[in-house]
Order: C-alpha cells, then structure tokens, then sequence
C-alpha cells in the first residue's frame, strides 16, 4: 500500500516527523484548508493571511522537491480526509501526532495513524515523566525554573558539563530595566518581505469580515524567509535583547522582541536552530550572557513549560474559571476605542501588526482581564484569533494559567494584578493619558489602579492565604476609602461594558 503523509498548517517544515522521513519517489503529501475554519470567527487580516499562505508556500516547495501534494480545499478538515480517501483509496494516510487536542482526537476517530512528534524539544510525554519524578522525589509541586535548568543540562545549552555558563542560571534581575528616555529608535526596524503571487492570491481570498491592517510584508510566509529574520535578530537585534525586554513604548512596538513565535509555532523554525544559533552568537562574543540567557529561557524553558502543561491538563483545563469570572468581553477589545492610553496603544499594536510582545499582552490585555473579571473563555477565543502566533496550545495555559488565574494557581502561584504604577515603570503609555495612576477613585482615577485594590477585596479570602500576595490582600481591607473603590469599580465596568472607558 502506498503511504500519504497528512501535514497539518504548524507542522510546516521537512525536518519534523513522519516527514522528515519521507521520499518523493514512494510517498505523496496531504494538506488540507478547511474553509469552514476560515470562516469561523473573525479572524485578524494578518493571522489569517500568514497561515493559509504559508500553507500554500511549503506546498509548493513540497512539488519542486518532487513530492506528489494533494492540497485539498474544502468545507471542513474531516470532509478533506474523506475526500481523499475517496479518490485513493490505494493510499494509508499517516500523520506526525497534531499539536493539538481536537486534532489528536479527530485522527482517532477517524483512524488515521499518527507517528511520535520531535517538533519540540521535549515531548509532552517526557514533560509528565519529570513532574511524576519530581513528585517521587518528595516534592509538592514543579516550576518553570527547575524545569529550565534541566532542560539547559540535558540539551547542552550554555553549560559547561553541569554548570551554567557565566556562574548564574537566571539572569532576570538583568533584564527587567524600565525604558530608556530616549534613543527609542536603537532597536532595528524588522525587515519586511516582498508579497509574491501566493501572498497577493491569499490576500484577495481573505473574507469580507476580517478585522485589522491589510499585511504588508510584516510576517515572512517561506522557511527561507524565516531563516532571514532569525539570522537578522541574531546578528543585529539579540545583543541588544536583554535589558529593556519587559519595556513598553508608544513609539516603538518591537523594540528587541525576536518576531520569531509565529514561525516558531508553525514549523518554518525548529526551536533548535534557534537557541543554537543564539548560543553561536554567545559563544562569538557578540552577545551578553544576560541577553543570550533570556532568550534561551523563553525558548526551551518558558515555551516548552507551557507545551508540556496544556497536554497534561488538557482537555478540561480549557474550561477552567477558579475565580468565576463572569464579565462578557467588553468592545474595546473588538473596537479599540478607549481613554485608557495603555489599552489603546496595545491595541492599535495588535490591529497594526497582528502582535503585541509578552508584557503587553500580560500586564495590559490579561491584566485588565483580571482585575475586571472578563470570562477567561472569551478572553481566550479573542487572543486566539487576533495574534499572529496564536495556537490553541499557547493560548489556553497562558490565558488560562497565567494572565487571568483562572486554574486557581496551579501554573502561576500568584494573579499577575497590578495597579497603574507597574504601568507606568515600564512604559511611557501613563503620560498624557486622561487617568492618573495615582488615583483609585475620582472620575480620573487609573481603570487598572481601581480595579487592582477591587479585584484584592473581591478575592480576599482567596489571596489571604497565598503567600505571594497576602499582604496586598489583607492591605485592601486597610483601605480608608475602600467603600469608594467598590464603587469606582463598579462604575469602571460598567463603562467597560458600555464602551465609554
């Protein structure tokens, strides 16, 4: 019998799975765009365009290695199996295992074999493996840093034999500065990439009800051009990554973020490739430890963290709502218009670019989440269909987990609340806006500093007993004006469900 390998839209690479196995002369390729999936929510122009035509890029140079591709477009992924199997019915489809879990559950049912998966560097399967040693060896619970020293031992990455290059493991205390006050312009302007044939036919496909900027070159669509913007961070964006990484700036949305995640959760790069070549780059001398070292953390530490918990709490864990937050998505999210400066400039980040970096999307979107109770599902949906790099496995644990605490602290041990003045330490978003900071009642009073102290009051007997962040909880309860800010809080979402915050 002959073999076709299915390829889903993130598995978009030769190297990965069943596929990097695969010969043209006996094997042929099966890759479907499911129109029913494209027409399921409103999807962001950019998101959207980036991967129906990287889809049709790796296709193409699928057919110019010599491979037989049957690039099915059809109504939905199901009819695109049935199809197929239909017109050859000679043909096993085999599959490398999807990367997630409706996925996994639909080659079940359908009886399509699935091969182990080597597209990350540590299988979900081995991520369960350490947090049952862990447990066996007497522990109460498993972190991230734990997790990220042993995965640098076990890969070889800024080690020398067991011990971390530079004498630390953790250089974050590095790279937490506030903005500079000037010289905003230090960082690069990313590249763009010339729109071919099959980015302007994507293009003229895109649905009529689509929401941001038209794409413009922003995001590369082909393996070669990926491999450019990671050759470009390496060697002109990363020895100035460190220090300013949790920054925010109105004038500036990059600053010296990688742009790399989309082709990282689609398959265009292999996280090894990446963090080789930022070791590469160390080891030259052209990058400070600090630097090299934070970017390694979010590749084969945070990343990969995030992988191994949403496959050993899932599928339930994408419903979790710990804090029974229950407040429909308000439409400044669909809309973007708000007083809040912050929110605003996030926003029109997101509807310019398709993106916004970890802190933004965090300690602004996720922050507000929070503290005004927005349901973590709906929060969710929205993030999933706006981002760039969005996949259902990024999405859930970091939304779920640890922007809206919504597990009630199993990933994160404390809600990532914080009031205007974190805002305003790491950002220049504060000045000139309509709300000050400082206030948490008043007409003027900041959204984020009303609804912090409201969001500690709410959930008191909850934080109390958390030690991270009892003190805070036990303080709004000090509050002399504390009657006030329930009422201010009511008042912020209320004008947050109406549209006139």
């Amino acid at each position: 019998m002959s073999r076709t390998i299915l390829v889903f839209g993130d598995q978009l690479n030769r190297n990965i799975g069943v596929l990097a196995g695969a010969d043209p002369s006996r094997d042929a390729v099966l890759m479907i765009e499911s129109a029913g999936k494209i027409a399921s929510t409103r999807w962001h122009k950019q998101r959207l365009h980036f991967y129906v035509s990287s889809m049709r890029h790796f296709a193409k140079e699928l057919e110019g290695e010599g491979f037989t591709v049957h690039y099915r477009k059809v109504s939905s992924f199901r009819d695109g199996l049935v199809e197929h199997r239909r017109s050859h019915p000679e043909s096993e489809i085999v599959a490398t295992e999807p990367n997630s879990w409706n996925a996994r559950q639909l080659l079940r049912r359908v009886g399509v074999t699935t091969h182990r998966s080597d597209q990350f560097l540590t299988h979900h399967e081995d991520f369960s493996r350490w947090v049952d040693d862990r447990r066996g060896q007497g522990y109460k619970t498993f972190k991230m840093e734990d997790f990220y020293r042993q995965q640098r031992i076990r890969l070889g990455i800024l080690v020398d034999g067991e011990t971390p290059v530079g004498g630390r493991w953790n250089f974050d205390d590095e790279n937490r500065q506030p903005p500079p006050r000037d010289g905003h312009d230090r960082w690069p302007e990313p590249q763009r990439f010339s729109l071919d044939a099959i980015d302007q036919e994507v293009i003229a496909e895109l649905p009529d009800d689509t929401v941001g900027a038209d794409p413009t070159g922003t995001w590369a669509t082909t393996r070669e051009d990926a491999l450019e913007r990671l050759a470009f961070f390496v060697d002109r964006v990363l020895p100035l990554f460190g220090p300013h990484e949790d920054a925010m700036l109105t004038d500036n949305w990059h600053l010296a973020h990688s742009l790399l995640s989309p082709y990282l959760n689609n398959g265009l790069l292999l996280p090894r490739e990446v963090v080789d070549a930022a070791e590469r780059a160390f080891r030259a001398g052209n990058v400070a430890i600090a630097s090299v070292e934070g970017f390694v953390r979010q590749i084969i530490g945070w990343r990969e963290y995030v992988w191994g918990l949403y496959w050993m709490w899932m599928p339930g864990y994408r419903e979790e709502n710990a804090l029974d937050a229950d407040l429909d998505l308000p439409p400044v999210f669909t809309d973007g218009d708000t007083r809040m400066n912050c929110v605003a400039r996030t926003l029109r980040s997101i509807d310019d670019y398709s993106w916004a970096h970890h802190i933004q999307r965090l300690m602004i979107l996720g922050n507000l989440a929070l503290t005004a109770g927005i349901n973590p599902q709906q929060f969710t949906n929205w993030m999933s269909r706006v981002f760039v790099d969005a996949a259902e496995w990024v999405m859930v644990p970091n939304v779920v987990g640890m922007a809206l605490h919504a597990d009630g602290g199993r990933m994160a041990t404390k809600p990532y609340a914080s009031g205007g003045a974190y805002i305003d330490k790491m950002s220049d978003y504060c000045k000139g806006c309509t709300y000050n900071r400082k206030l948490r009642t008043g007409d003027t009073a900041c959204p984020f500093t009303t609804l912090y102290w409201d969001f500690l009051d709410r959930h008191h007997d909850r934080f109390v007993r958390n030690a991270r962040v009892a003190t805070q909880a036990r303080a709004s309860r000090k509050l002399d004006d504390l009657a006030e800010v329930r009422e201010r809080a009511i008042e912020v979402r209320r004008k947050l469900i109406d549209g006139t915050l």
